[in-house]
């Protein structure tokens, strides 16, 4: 019989890029963007029918703790945790894994972003199930790797090696060994990456064994190792969570472990994959008109082109003679800008009212 599956949740995060819709309290993954369903609402339901509710832990932080249990009303109030500090992805990923190891000490483990839009769930369920049997078999880590659609500088890479064929699905050949993980490259060095053709974005979706990612931390971050060994005992779990959580070191897993580890897989991705990263990425899923002007409600517009249009309450938006605009209106702030100065939208936060922000 296979080990179960349990999934980590990663739903911290500031959302800085989504002003004035995002907020400290209410970033990307709180946000209805392209549905009606939240970016984490829109997680979960991917996972249904792969990994039941109660093997799927939320983490979150304080600040948007109240929000996330009032979205998720429905969900066991015990598997939200909130981390009382920001200590980037590896102390979040120690957190989860003494979580899981103190259930199941040889399960595994799917970790995954709360803030991408993934359409197919069926691929991407499929996907998770071939990374599973690559984890349980191989005793390695395994990464979700998106085929680049575009060059862009704006995702980490990782660099392809050799074909990996499992025992147990032979005819598989979208598994491969990972040469090395590459930093967000310049626009030059990203074409390079797709001309060479075995490269692939990086996700940070990964899949494991209990087992294989103690190992790791326990060889390559041991200040973290130490942290799960005492996490791990439900009976400490609370107390471990106030004293220790805030002073693990603020490394992202990445650098901490999937870069020094020896055994790290590449899984293809064969579902379609969207990281939503600006205003311009959300306009694509919104009505355009012939003049390219994208909106998520109706907008009136007169000689005015390739304008951008988020309006969250029903007020009537018109625009006349402007071009390349981002106007995101909210009931309490309005943010006007060049559509491709979108990336600077959180260079602006520090200067907005604290209340605001």
């Amino acid at each position: 019989m296979p080990n179960l599956i349990y999934a980590l949740i990663l739903a911290g995060g500031s959302g800085e890029r989504f002003w004035p819709l995002s907020r400290r309290a209410r970033p990307k993954q709180l946000l209805r963007l392209v549905s009606n369903e939240t970016l984490l609402e829109e997680t979960l339901a991917r996972l249904e029918g792969f990994v039941p509710q109660e093997r799927i832990l939320i983490l979150t932080n304080a600040e948007q703790e109240s929000a996330v249990r009032k979205l998720l009303g429905n969900f066991p109030k015990e598997n939200i945790v909130a981390e009382p500090a920001k200590r980037d992805t590896a102390a979040a990923v120690a957190l989860g894994t003494g979580w899981v190891a103190a259930r199941d000490h040889a399960a595994i483990m799917v970790v995954l972003p709360a803030d991408h839009v993934i359409v197919n769930r069926k691929a991407f369920q499929e996907t998770l199930a071939l990374a599973a049997d690559a984890a349980e078999e191989t005793s390695g880590l395994v990464t979700i790797g998106i085929k680049p659609s575009w060059a862009c500088p704006g995702f980490g890479y990782i660099e392809q090696g050799k074909p990996v064929r499992l025992r147990k699905r032979p005819d598989i050949d979208s598994i491969h060994r990972v040469l090395r993980f590459r930093e967000k490259p310049n626009l030059d060095l990203a074409e390079s990456f797709l001309r060479k053709g075995n490269f692939r974005w990086n996700a940070g979706m990964f899949v494991w064994s209990v087992p294989t990612v103690l190992r790791e931390f326990n060889r390559h971050a041991p200040e973290l190792a130490d942290f799960i060994s005492q996490v791990r005992a439900p009976e400490n779990f609370e107390n471990a969570l106030r004293e220790r959580f805030s002073k693990l070191p603020r490394i992202s897993f990445d650098y901490a472990i999937m870069e020094k580890a020896d055994r790290v897989l590449v899984v293809e991705a064969s579902f379609d994959w969207d990281d939503i990263g600006s205003w311009r990425a959300v306009a694509n899923y919104f009505e355009k008109d012939k003049y390219g002007n994208a909106a998520n409600r109706s907008i009136t517009a007169l000689d005015s082109s390739n304008n951008i249009v988020f309006e969250e309450d029903g007020t009537t938006v018109a625009l006349l003679g402007v071009h390349d605009l981002i106007v995101v209106r909210t009931p309490d702030a309005l943010l006007i800008c060049h559509r491709h100065e979108a990336e600077r939208i959180k260079d602006l936060i520090g200067k907005i009212p604290p209340e605001l922000q």
